[in-house]
């Protein structure tokens, strides 16, 4: 195929049925770009040489560089097929786990994918990832098992090992397939049951549980990857060739005289071929047989790879010349192009003189794939309908837009529906209105002629200008020559302050949204309403005019109007104008980097609901704080942060309570990526950034029973117990009682209340559910807030009561115990911030909250005596578990109970105070009556005492109510002293009061933990135990991989080690060994931070210093030294160097 017009693709985009969306995913470094680029080289877009060594989807010079790629970009080709015409969009996908959002972006606005493994490798990691995000998507992916050729020049295995391996390939991928697959019948059937319970009447008692039912009933054979079923591609990218069994099918069934039909099913599998007979027989490994794919295929590939690139037997030593008569007789004519030095025009020239010579048939890769995604992935009209679901959700389905979303029309009653799945940055050089256009011959030739006339005409002007002046004005003709000097410097210096400015304009980035349109067809300058990922149909409807259009302004939230700018064909780096699109194309949009932050739906109706959130599978974990080195610069760097927030899809940008500009990115190739991209594209300024922010947490656990040496802590002799205990009882201030059950004690400093506070550990899978239900916990105390405050209730849908209330009942089972009796009912508060994985619990006697969970019951309570302060006691709560007393860290299940809070001495004094006032009121009042009736005074003198009294006697007379309502409780005004008003008070001592509670109680922190997976060799097994060892990993599994020399290591590394692992890995191991780092899950760190030795086993194994390296205490230090707090450390002051008295000799 040639290379195609930008017009003929404008054409093509009008046909939907002919229409692929297609991204290529896989593990790093498994080939995808390779793949691309020969899929590229097909449009001749690229030359078939460069394919592999140019990656043309690569743009970005440190994707150059590295050698990976680091985000997703599109490029539309064109494919002919049975007199049929295609368009395909293709998406290049990222492989590396940093940047696996930009793979969820892909993965949204595809019909199909194009799933890459390197053969020998086999299934990593990343590809799990992928085959997972494409099973959400609902897309059904085209498998390519690449680099063929490393079986037989690396691994140098024979034709049936190679068939083997193959066969372990394929089982690895269809287990993960399968995994996804019954997951999702379980979750299904469970939903069900839920729905259909059984009936309570019932009177069986017995009830068994079977898991395997649902599963055989359902039909999931076209889930699986299999040969005959035409969705499994084996080629080598590198050297341009790749086949389906249905081109060999074609060409043996003829040879052999069998059918088509037969030998399909066949050729995979455990199948042979009897040459005496010429029939297939089954049991071709118990027989000793080869397999017929090992006999008509395999053992071609081999014979062609041992002519080109081996180059060690001659024809005549060839084993079975009858079986493969094509390649053999091929490869005994002397094509010229196996002269050339390169191997793979070597193997293209011969794979392309066997295929169409002999075999009858073509072996180009992106042929072979592209006839794959032609016959088995859906086209636009069809994908719609399997992706309605994890696209709109259930929601959607109950709008009268849903039908039109499935019918897939381009006409102009049909609305526009366009989904942006992300934001990308473009040099405003690259747009193609101020790109540099090539000129044509005749253009070049026209402009040189008017240079030569312009040229000729100011030498005659010259020249008559001299003939026409006399000899005493030249001082004149000089002068005026000098004057017309001026003014030609002038307009030059105005005319570089243009090009200046048009520079400025041009550095400029500009931002287009990557995007698919899933109805109507959408134009230039179309107005259009961006629709959030938060906004609610149901509830703007009310609020909407009857006839409203996008060009209206329209005051609700998550809904904004927009002008469609400019249209971009994407291809490649490369962006062409396009007037229109037609619906079920991938486009670019200019001009809405002010309505859109990362992804939006945009439509022409609103009632469109919005399209649901990308599934990221990576977390942003890793942070850095950035700066300016010159703090003028401060307002760029803002700017450059903002727009680096819009343009990477996975990037969070924060402001700390400190101060400080923080990054949290994924991992630390995206972190150097965003850095320079803000140093380079966005601030254009000089940055300094911190060493990497690793979060921790802190938790209390259960007093251990064993000590540092494993002993037991009660039936040892502890030499140092007395001097420890007295230790704790000074390390709380005066005023502070803990007693031995770990309940403190606290007044407030004015010493009118009394807090009494227990801290305890929550159960580990409440915590784990708490963490992971924070959006509906902040719902949940929303809905709490506006109740409390008077406003309008918060208003719930169905779909989210019914997660609250399987939430609780989640809750409700893991609270199990004595000690969580009532807990349920009891709970004030979570935090930090109201959604985080701690509890405040209420056990104060005669104090009946409301219940946490109004939004069930929609029943209220009143507060009782305590209602003005009990916002006091939960901030108090917020603030302690928004930062530690180990290291000022947010604390991570941890349950506070508040036991006891006295406030008689607060209910005497205001009473006290009323009394005093009422006296006081009373004895002015008597003596204005004695004033006034005296008679002595003037009516004027009278006026304002009058006046005084009453508005003394108004303010008097208001109730504790109407104070409230001006924001001030009765009692606060009565007792605000020198130490503040008594809200602040509470605040302040319940802070400390659980702080304490937390002091007294075993403390741990808890470290983000990377899930590390590492592919080596045995030579460099040790060097990579080492460098585990060194950085605190723990390996969890080390296996070897069949059929090769790999051995694959799984471990777990503490997130605050892992910054510069890689290179270290690569460094150790001379690059043969290469760490795939993925955020896990948080892990206790087993050791105490503030660990002394106090038995005798402890002293005689750590000896009285204890100076081994204490891990926790390490982290605690250096969090602490970053944050500007006190840190506990020896520091050597004047040390002398050891001197020796001897002499040298």
């Amino acid at each position: 195929m040639g290379h195609t017009s930008l017009e003929n693709i404008v054409e093509l985009q009008k046909n939907t049925a002919n229409i692929r969306n297609i991204c290529i995913v896989a593990h790093v470094d498994h080939g995808k770009t390779t793949l691309a680029d020969s899929l590229i080289a097909s449009n001749g877009i690229i030359s078939k040489r460069l394919a592999g060594k140019l990656r043309y989807m690569d743009s970005r010079e440190d994707e150059q560089l590295r050698g990976i790629t680091m985000k997703s970009s599109s490029i539309s080709l064109h494919f002919s097929m049975d007199n049929q015409e295609y368009l395909i969009n293709m998406i290049d996908s990222p492989g590396h786990v940093d940047f696996s959002s930009e793979v969820s972006t892909a993965v949204r606005v595809c019909d199909g994918a194009v799933v890459v493994v390197d053969v020998v490798e086999g299934v990593c990691p990343q590809t799990q990832a992928v085959l997972r995000q494409a099973w959400l998507e609902n897309i059904r992916p085209v498998l390519v098992i690449n680099k063929i050729d490393r079986l037989i020049i690396e691994l140098k295995l024979t034709p049936l090992e190679a068939y083997i391996h193959l066969q372990k390939i394929l089982e690895q991928v269809n287990a993960v397939t399968g995994s996804l697959f019954t997951s999702k019948v379980l979750e299904e059937r469970a939903e069900m049951e839920v729905i259909e319970k059984p009936s309570s009447d019932s009177k069986s008692t017995e009830h068994f549980y079977d898991w395997s039912a649902g599963l055989e009933e359902t039909d999931d054979s076209h889930l699986y990857f299999a040969p005959d079923q035409g969705n499994v591609v084996f080629g080598s990218a590198i050297d341009g060739w790749g086949f389906r069994i249905e081109q060999f099918v074609q060409m043996y069934s003829q040879k052999v005289g069998i059918s088509a039909e037969v030998l399909l099913k066949t050729l995979w599998g455990d199948y042979y071929l009897n040459t005496k007979t010429k029939k297939i027989m089954k049991g071709a490994q118990s027989k000793g047989k080869k397999p017929l794919f090992v006999q008509l295929v395999l053992e071609n590939i081999w014979s062609l790879y041992e002519a080109v690139v081996v180059r060690s037997r001659p024809f005549s030593e060839w084993e079975d010349q009858s079986v493969m008569p094509a390649p053999a007789s091929a490869a005994r004519k002397p094509f010229k192009t196996l002269q050339h030095c390169n191997r793979t025009a070597n193997l293209t020239a011969l794979l392309y003189g066997v295929a169409s010579r002999h075999w009858k048939c073509r072996t180009e890769e992106e042929t072979t794939l592209l006839e794959a995604v032609m016959e088995k992935r859906a086209n636009p009209p069809t994908s719609n309908k399997l992706q309605v679901l994890p696209v709109w959700g259930i929601v959607a389905q109950r709008t009268n837009i849903f039908q039109t979303f499935l019918e897939c029309k381009s006409d102009d009653s049909a609305p526009v529906i366009v989904f942006i799945c992300k934001m990308f940055a473009v040099d405003s050089k690259a747009l193609p209105q101020n790109k540099l256009r090539p000129l044509s011959q005749e253009e070049i030739a026209q402009r040189r002629e008017q240079a030569r006339k312009r040229h000729a005409e100011k030498l005659a002007n010259q020249a008559q200008k001299l003939e026409q002046s006399p000899p005493e004005k030249t001082l004149e003709i000089s002068s005026v020559n000098a004057g017309t000097g001026d003014t030609q410097v002038a307009n030059q210096m105005e005319q570089t302050d243009l090009s200046t400015c048009r520079q400025d304009n041009q550095q400029k980035e500009c931002f287009i949204a990557f995007a698919r349109v899933y109805s109507g067809t959408i134009r230039r300058g179309q107005k259009l309403f961006v629709l959030g990922p938060k906004y609610d149909p149901s509830k703007a409807l009310a609020k909407l005019p009857e006839s409203c259009s996008p060009g209206d302004d329209l005051l609700i939230p998550h809904l904004a109007h927009c002008t469609v700018e400019d249209l971009f064909l994407l291809m490649g780096k490369e962006l062409e104008n396009v007037q229109e699109v037609p619906v079920g194309n991938v486009l670019g949009i200019g001009g809405l980097e002010d309505y859109v932050l990362k992804s939006a739906t945009l439509s022409t109706s609103p009632i469109c609901p919005p399209f649901t959130p990308l599934n990221f599978e990576a977390t942003p974990i890793v942070r850095v704080a950035v700066e300016p080195k010159h703090p003028s610069e401060m307002p760029q760097l803002v700017r450059g942060m903002k727009l680096l927030n819009q343009a990477d899809p996975c990037v969070e940008v924060l402001v700390q309570e400190t101060g400080e500009h923080v990054l949290v990115t994924a991992g630390e190739v995206h972190l150097q990526r965003c850095l320079d991209d803000l140093r380079e594209r966005f601030a254009k300024v000089e940055i300094s950034s911190s060493e990497p922010i690793v979060p921790f947490r802190e938790i209390i656990i259960r007093p251990p029973k064993v000590d540092m040496v494993n002993e037991d802590i009660g039936t040892q002799q502890k030499v140092a117990v007395i001097h420890q205990k007295k230790e704790d009882q000074n390390k709380y201030p005066e005023g502070v009682v803990v007693d031995s059950d770990g309940l403190v004690t606290l007044n407030t400093p004015n010493k009118l209340s009394t807090l009494s506070v227990r801290a305890m550990p929550l159960p580990e899978a409440v915590t784990q559910l708490l963490e992971k239900n924070g959006d509906l916990i902040r719902t949940i105390e929303l809905f709490n807030l506006s109740i409390k405050e008077g406003r309008e209730a918060l208003k719930i849908n169905l779909t989210t009561l019914e997660a609250v209330q399987k939430f609780k009942q989640k809750l409700e089972e893991n609270f199990v115990g004595r000690k969580w009796r009532n807990a349920m009912d009891q709970i004030s508060s979570f935090g930090p911030r109201r959604c985080g994985p701690n509890i405040l619990l209420n056990r104060v006697e005669n104090y009946h909250r409301p219940s946490m969970w109004q939004c069930l019951d929609k029943t209220s309570k009143d507060l009782g005596t305590y209602k003005d302060f009990d916002n006091s006691i939960i901030s108090g709560f917020q603030l302690a578990t928004l930062s530690g007393p180990v290291c000022e860290e947010p604390l991570m299940g941890v349950c506070f109970i508040l036991e006891k809070w006295d406030m008689s001495k607060v209910q005497q004094l205001v009473q006290t105070r009323n009394q005093s006032s009422t006296e006081g009121q009373t004895a002015k009042a008597q003596d204005l009556q004695q004033q006034v009736t005296s008679g002595e005074n003037s009516l004027s003198e009278l006026e304002p005492i009058l006046e005084s009294s009453t508005g003394q006697g108004d303010q008097g007379s208001r109730t504790p109510a109407e104070s409230m309502a001006d924001g001030k409780c009765n009692s606060e005004v009565v007792i605000a002293d020198c130490y503040g008003p008594f809200s602040g008070q509470l605040i302040a001592t319940m802070k400390e009061a659980c702080r304490f509670a937390f002091q007294a109680r075993p403390q741990r922190l808890m470290a983000a933990m990377y899930t590390c997976e590492i592919m080596a060799t045995a030579e460099v097994l040790g060097r990579v135990y080492a460098v585990l060892s060194k950085r605190a990993g723990r390996v969890l599994q080390e296996e070897m991989k069949e059929g090769t020399e790999m051995f694959i290591i799984k471990a777990i590394l503490p997130v605050a080690e892992s910054f510069g692992f890689a290179d270290e890995i690569r460094k150790r191991t001379s690059g043969l060994a290469s760490p795939q780092l993925v955020f896990s899950h948080w892990e206790v760190i087993p050791s105490d931070p503030y660990w002394v030795p106090t038995t005798e086993e402890e002293y005689l194994h750590f000896g009285e210093k204890a100076d081994t390296v204490n891990q926790a205490h390490k982290y605690m230090n250096t969090v602490r030294r970053r944050k500007g707090l006190y840190v506990e450390e020896k520091i050597v002051e004047h040390a002398e160097k050891q001197r020796t008295l001897s002499k040298n000799k």
